[in-house]
């Protein structure tokens, strides 16, 4: 008897040791409960969302402005270059006016950047596991390429998740005072918009967008995260210590990324904002001009904006407000990538990038 009870009570501590081995194998492969998974998720989109009301509240002059230079007739120019743009603004609509359409934008940048955050990094661990799976090698690492691929997801879900609150966001933006109508916020735009040109008009400009989102999104994580790899596996100039990157250095890295992203997608911005424009029955006179010098905007879709942006206003049209977009994409994207990782160290979020 005194040998069965032996057994079992043996046989039971067996079972717990083999229990607790499974449990700390799970953990070391990045398994958690439900309720830590969804807490995790809850906390890496709130770290998203903050980096992207941050970033661009701190550069809403130049983003209007960008904007502004973008759609503006030309055959009626009033912002001409940087600084002329920003003092004209500040003249004409005060301290305000350099921030008109921040509010929308920052409605729809938030979900925006928490989504597309949260989505690399699901995107990233996706591609990892498959890339471990055929590669047979549990220590692979994603490449640049990988990581431009899950950069491209990222930037799709969320561009197309949010794409009707950009739209409108565009046309708040270019409208003054002097606009012979006037959206007095972002749901009210969106109820305009719908009543007046339907539903397929909160998309126009969906298509270059996503062909632009591809490079531009893909390129900010892929540079960013390869550079901070490189910087650490190679430490060049000893900026380097004990493998932690500097907040200067993170965001050096995230103007990097930021720079190379914008200058590739650029055209395809230009060209999404005009063919959001289209069908603007009260346009502001910004888009429409005056007078004589009155052209309506009229595209049959993305090859035709391009074909005819090129043909009357020369291949230059394609960069125009690129000045103020350089001065204000590059500190944008740093500060957006510091200030997510950050607020998830925190949060308490692991980063599992490249784990």
């Amino acid at each position: 008897m005194a040998s069965e009870d032996v057994k079992s009570t043996s046989e039971s501590a067996v079972k717990t040791i083999v229990n607790l081995a499974e449990e700390a194998k799970l953990a070391r492969e990045g398994v958690r409960a439900p309720g830590h998974a969804l807490l995790s998720i809850c906390k890496s989109l709130v770290a998203g969302g903050v980096a992207g009301g941050v970033s661009r509240t701190a550069v809403a002059p130049l983003e209007r402005l960008k904007i502004l230079l973008q759609v503006q007739n030309p055959h009626n120019i009033k912002y001409n270059g940087t600084i002329h743009g920003l003092k004209h603004i500040w003249r004409t609509e005060g301290f305000r006016g350099l921030f008109k359409g921040n509010g929308t934008n920052c409605a729809r940048i938030v979900p925006n950047s928490a989504v597309k955050f949260f989505s690399y990094e699901q995107a990233s661990s996706g591609i990892l596991w498959l890339y471990r799976q055929q590669s047979g090698n549990e220590d692979a690492q994603l490449t640049p390429v990988l990581r431009l691929g899950a950069g491209a997801c990222a930037g799709i879900i969320a561009m197309s998740a949010t794409y009707p609150m950009d739209m409108v966001r565009g046309r708040i933006t270019v409208q003054t005072e002097k606009s012979p109508y006037q959206y007095r916020g972002m749901f009210h735009a969106l109820g305009t918009v719908y009543r007046e040109e339907g539903f397929r008009a909160l998309y126009k400009g969906w298509l270059p967008s996503v062909i632009g989102v591809i490079p531009y999104v893909g390129l900010n994580f892929a540079v960013y995260e390869s550079l901070k790899d490189w910087l650490i596996k190679s430490r060049p100039l000893g900026l380097i210590e004990d493998s932690e990157l500097s907040v200067v250095t993170k965001l050096a890295c995230g103007a990097v990324a930021g720079t190379v992203g914008q200058t590739v997608a650029y055209p395809l911005d230009v060209i999404r904002r005009r063919m959001q424009m289209v069908g603007w029955n009260h346009a502001a006179s910004i888009v429409a001009g005056q007078g004589r010098s009155k052209a309506p905007l009229e595209y049959t879709g993305m090859v035709d904006a391009f074909r005819k942006t090129v043909h009357n206003e020369g291949f230059g049209a394609l960069y125009k407000g690129l000045v103020p977009n350089s001065v204000k994409v590059v500190p944008s994207i740093a500060i957006a990538f510091v200030t997510y990782e950050v607020v998830k160290d925190i949060l308490g979020v692991e980063m599992r990038i490249s784990d």
